[in-house]
């Protein structure tokens, strides 16, 4: 069985290295399958080609990774391309939540929505655009595209309508909300006495259904020995001892809307209006027991202390064993059961971020939705979900309207549909007048130009307005709930706790049981 797979962004460790594995567990793929590298770093890319190498090798996998700076090398003949880059790196993150700090619109992760989310997708989806030319050029014919980078929907979006690629959207996010209904199910079940007191309730035994947008999605259906959970879940949640603490967010919007969202605490509550618009409400409503609950800049906090540590502690990586890789070591990550569905025929279920078409009959056509799919030797089968909720629905129509606004002005340049999606955005305009969302866009174009190669005209504009005319004040403020960035000496006080952040691609999938108790 003979194909290419290649990874665009491959010195992200903890995706490359976990997905790489994912892909080795499937016997047909041990021999045979290609494996090429590529990123703008050199030196990350030579560090995570010697610890993959170095999997494979002590696993008896005979594939010689192939590793370059000249993308279209990488891509050359590849069947299938993972996207797994943060383009701007951690520089233009920072001033993805720095910038509009300064505004009052504090963010805890900056990549989807908001301020930083649309910006984010200026710079990746001139960088996608690119991918997508040297993967029809040089690619091989019918090659597909699986995006793992954010803004999902934003580059999802823009490679399918631009990029003339076929380009699917996967994210882990129905997963980790997977977990916490089989969780709060378990309690609730214990209470009722429908289990032993000893007994557990995994995800594998809830049917589940979700639907929406990326970071917006929500669970529609949840069944459990027949129990239909849709009905019952505020009061599962509620219920759980440490979800009413962590999940406050979440719990809240469940409790108005009828319908529990897959995503995170801290996510969902910088995509509406409501939750991080009072400087001095935001703690009411996060927890900062773990980043992703709702500290300000907390992700970028976390990819910082994880991008230091494994540069600075790479030589002591090398000395650690290599991964096994075995069947039971594979993680939930889609990419590698999507690939051994289309090339063996083994049928898989999973939920993806596709084009609507009509999946979901109450939104945009053109939008990109997140939906259940079946793949196999036929490929990639989305059925139709029907309606979500009027709630459901409208608040998922909102951020559609500044997603497409966005991916419009970041393929043609136009930086007034780029002023127009920001004020748009629901947490930028309960926060901001449209003359200070002017010119926070006028402070990130500058901050970000290098880049932002669409954007010449704009930037130079912007260049002279902040130089020229009377500034609005703002900010001098580390934001409601922002914590320390760890220092190597303070990161070295918990190595193992250091390594798994920098390893891990869900860098909140175990979260700390002291969550519970702030």
């Amino acid at each position: 069985m003979g194909f290419k797979v290649s990874f665009i962004g491959a010195g992200s460790i903890g995706f490359t290295r976990t997905l790489l594995r994912d892909l080795m567990t499937v016997p047909e793929f041990r021999e045979g399958v290609d494996v090429s590298f590529t990123d703008l770093s050199e030196r990350n890319l030579d560090m995570v080609r010697q610890l993959c190498q170095r999997d494979l090798d002590h696993n008896g996998i005979k594939v010689a990774i192939q590793a370059t700076t000249d993308r279209r090398a990488a891509l050359k003949g590849a069947k299938y391309v993972f996207c797994v880059a943060r383009i701007g790196g951690l520089e233009a993150f920072q001033s993805d939540i720095d910038v509009p700090l300064g505004y009052g619109v504090d963010q805890c992760v900056g990549d989807t929505l908001c301020a930083g989310g649309v910006m984010y997708g200026q710079r990746g989806i001139a960088a996608i655009l690119d991918f997508c030319k040297d993967i029809r050029e040089v690619g091989a014919p019918g090659a597909m595209l699986f995006n793992y980078s954010n803004p999902m929907a934003m580059l999802t979006w823009a490679a399918n309508k631009y990029g003339g690629v076929k380009t699917i959207g996967l994210c882990h996010g129905v997963e980790g909300g997977h977990n916490q209904i089989a969780d709060c199910t378990m309690y609730w079940a214990r209470r009722q006495g429908l289990i032993g007191a000893e007994e557990t309730v995994t995800a594998e035994a809830i049917d589940i259904v979700a639907a929406g947008i990326n970071h917006q999605t929500w669970y529609v259906k949840a069944q459990w020995r027949g129990i239909d959970l849709i009905p019952k879940m505020l009061e599962l949640f509620e219920g759980h001892p440490n979800y009413p603490t962590t999940e406050k967010v979440r719990i809240d919007m469940l409790r108005r809307f009828g319908y529990y969202s897959t995503e995170s605490n801290g996510h969902l509550s910088e995509y509406v209006p409501w939750y991080r618009k009072r400087t001095d409400q935001i703690k009411d409503w996060i927890d900062l027991g773990c980043w992703i609950n709702g500290e300000t800049g907390g992700y970028l906090r976390v990819c910082t202390e994880g991008r230091q540590w494994f540069e600075t502690e790479f030589p002591e990586w090398l000395k650690q064993p290599p991964n096994d890789i075995k069947p039971e070591h594979r993680s939930h990550e889609r990419g590698s059961w999507i690939l051994e569905a289309l090339e063996t025929g083994r049928t898989f279920r999973g939920h993806f971020n596709v084009p609507n078409n009509g999946a979901i009959a109450n939104l945009p056509a053109d939008a990109i939705v997140e939906v259940p799919g079946y793949v196999d030797r036929n490929g990639i089968n989305i059925p139709i979900v029907g309606e979500l909720s009027l709630g459901c629905a409208a608040v998922c129509s909102v951020s559609i309207s500044v997603q497409r606004l966005a991916v419009e002005a970041a393929v043609h340049g136009n930086d007034q549909l780029l002023r127009q999606a920001m004020m748009m955005d629901p947490l930028v305009g309960a926060v901001c007048t449209p003359p200070e969302i002017w010119q926070m866009v006028d402070e990130m174009l500058v901050a970000q130009a290098q880049w932002l190669p669409q954007y010449g005209k704009a930037v130079a504009e912007a260049k002279a307005r902040l130089a020229g005319g009377k500034k609005i004040a703002t900010r001098q403020t580390q934001g409601a709930a922002r914590l320390h960035t760890k220092t190597l000496e303070e990161q070295r006080a918990d190595k193992d706790e250091a390594t798994k952040n920098a390893s891990n691609a869900d860098k909140a999938k175990e979260r700390p049981a002291a969550a519970a108790a702030k």
